[in-house]
């Protein structure tokens, strides 16, 4: 085991003196006091660490001690439900132990060591198994079954299973022989946090995250296993966003990372998701939810790792065969965090003082996302929906921008949008989607084979708004033909009646793929009826006197999701929009 002594400190980067013996990211104990920190270089002369906790007091000469491993997190029952610190610290133990401000030095279990579990084992002496196994479950909430899996790099012949009834995590539930050495399993297991944890293969993406939300769904499609990217400027409903992602979609269990917030904006997320109820089992969210906060006043030491802890989590339980949605809010103050430590080591700065290594760390992250068969065979996934935060809402800055390079969806919030109140304020003219194309296949089979076509006929109305409304600022839309018109009115309609959403109507705030087809279908067949009227000569101030396109705009809100027999009456009062003034100008 390492032992040095400090040499100098840097803010929260020390340099370590006195011993050789430091691996790279070994985890240590600073001082005194015991800080925890992390080894992130090593010469002949000297180690340099970063400290996860606030480094004011510490002195020249105190020890620093390597605990000999990785920096790692502790994988079990108890992670769900959970609210952590950037390191895998539970806020709710620290609190009862030193108030409302988190002490230095303080060193908690991730999970409950005393807690009794009730276990059932799934093995038998006389299995071989191998890493990935499922040894035993465990009801961990009301909502999620916990699977006890033997660790990736572990194999052998069961010799020792213990009855099924209720044990503690650190207590030996099943023992393996191999190469003449035994190994006792518990029902927890350690996992360095920058290392992957193995899958077995990866597949294409090809299964969509329903959101419940149409904009995303339908115009801007996830996949499962993918990544997604949700820049915005102040106020444009970054949070809220992830929160409709985080109650709705269809994700088996969903991990929250609160990277550099503001503490009272994450005191907010924590509050909303403790009261709010998951629509799926009627329970509270936080039967399937991993919070881990880490605000802006915690060291940035510590802001750095809170992603790697949240992916690692995830992807633990993704080998149990959920899937799962990370939400990281928001990547910019990671960023941060690695401009401050990369300033405070000397090292180069590139771009806006960004490291040149900006790049790599992003393209690590994201990679992380996969829809994978596990060692045991199962299918899981990891999604990685990154909020970003450019300052000043400039999306040319260096994270937004490299943060594009490595995502296949990009939601790009809009500040103006926002401001007039229209929600989700994501801009369907600047946002894109790469996974349209490969979930077209499953659109066709389990929604209808009109998905994708009548989702770019949509994508087509707005994009031909965009380049007529420059007409109309210049010189109105009076001048326009009719049919320019008709796609105007129509642009709206999609607007207001398609892309808007209200989070706070119980008909609006989630919505199924099949009505979101049946929406864009009606829509669509509205747009046709009324292009042939204005071929026929029907002005639009005359077809504007019918309240039709009102009817279609509010039907989002008179339509519930099990009542779409009812979209067939709105057909029928399209039908007779049009033969009324067919009959007439005929």
């Amino acid at each position: 085991m390492a032992v040095g002594y400090i040499y100098g400190i840097n803010g929260s980067v020390v340099r370590v003196k006195g011993s050789r013996d430091f691996m790279m990211s070994e985890t240590v104990r600073v001082g005194n006091e015991k800080l925890i920190g992390e080894v992130i270089s090593t010469d002949p002369e000297f180690t340099t660490v970063q400290v996860f906790e606030n480094t004011t007091g510490l002195g020249v000469g105190e020890p620093v001690e390597g605990l000999g491993k990785q920096l790692s997190v502790q994988l079990g029952p108890g992670i769900i439900s959970n609210i952590f610190d950037g390191i895998e610290r539970p806020l709710k133990d620290i609190e009862l132990s030193s108030g409302h401000f988190i002490s230095r030095g303080i060193n908690i279990e991730p999970l409950d060591k005393d807690r009794l579990w009730p276990v059932s084992l799934k093995v038998k002496v006389g299995d071989y198994i191998s890493g990935g196994a499922v040894i035993a479950v465990t009801p961990e909430t009301n909502s999620v079954t916990h699977k006890i899996i033997a660790p990736p790099k572990v194999e052998g012949e069961v010799v020792f299973v213990e009855q099924d009834g209720e044990y503690n995590i650190n207590h030996v539930i099943c023992k393996l022989e191999f190469g003449g050495k035994e190994i006792p399993l518990t029902l927890a297991q350690e996992w360095p946090i920058r290392v992957p944890r193995p899958i077995k293969q990866r597949f294409p993406a090809s299964i969509p995250l329903i959101t419940g939300q149409r904009i995303l769904d339908t115009m801007f499609p996830i996949a499962k296993g993918g990544t997604a990217a949700v820049p915005g400027g102040f106020g444009t409903g970054k949070t809220m966003t992830q929160h409709q992602i985080a109650k709705w979609s269809d994700a088996d269990i969903i991990v929250y990372i609160g990277c550099g917030e503001r503490g009272n904006e994450m005191t907010q997320v924590l509050e909303e998701f403790s009261s709010l109820i998951d629509p799926r089992s009627g329970r509270p969210l936080l039967d399937r939810t991993v919070l881990i906060a880490n605000t802006s006043n915690m060291p940035v030491a510590a802001r750095e790792a809170s992603i790697y802890t949240g992916i690692t989590l995830a992807e633990y339980y993704r080998d149990m065969g959920y899937h799962v949605a990370i939400m990281a809010d928001s990547t910019s103050r990671w960023a941060e965090a690695l401009r401050e430590l990369s300033g405070r080591l000397e090292e180069m700065p590139a771009e806006e003082g960004f490291p040149a290594y900006l790049s790599s760390r992003l393209a690590g992250f994201y990679e992380r996302a996969a829809y994978a068969v596990n060692l045991n065979g199962t299918e899981g996934s990891v999604t990685i929906i990154g909020a970003v935060s450019p300052q000043g809402g400039d999306f040319s800055e260096p994270v937004t921008q490299n943060t594009k390079r490595f995502v296949k969806c990009f939601w790009a919030l809009d500040r103006a949008l926002a401001y007039a109140r229209h929600f989700p304020a994501i801009n369907w003219l600047t946002s894109y989607s790469e996974y349209a194309a490969d979930l077209e296949g499953w659109h066709k089979d389990n929604v209808s084979f009109d998905f994708a076509k009548n989702r770019l006929e949509i994508l087509s109305i707005l994009n031909e708004e965009s380049k007529l409304m420059e007409i109309v600022k210049l010189i109105g839309a009076d001048v326009l033909p009719d049919l320019q018109r008709l796609v105007l009115e129509m642009a709206r309609v999609i607007r207001l009646g398609f892309i808007q959403q209200n989070a706070y109507h119980k008909n609006d705030t989630y919505v199924p793929l099949v009505k979101q087809d049946k929406m864009m279908d009606l829509i669509l067949y509205l747009y046709e009826k009324a292009k042939i009227l204005v071929e026929k000569g029907v002005t639009i101030p005359t077809l504007l006197k019918s309240d039709i396109f009102e009817k279609i705009i509010s039907l989002k809100y008179d339509v519930a999701n099990d009542e779409l027999y009812k979209f067939d009456d709105y057909k029928i009062e399209v039908d007779n929009f049009y033969n009324e003034f067919y009959a007439e100008y005929a």
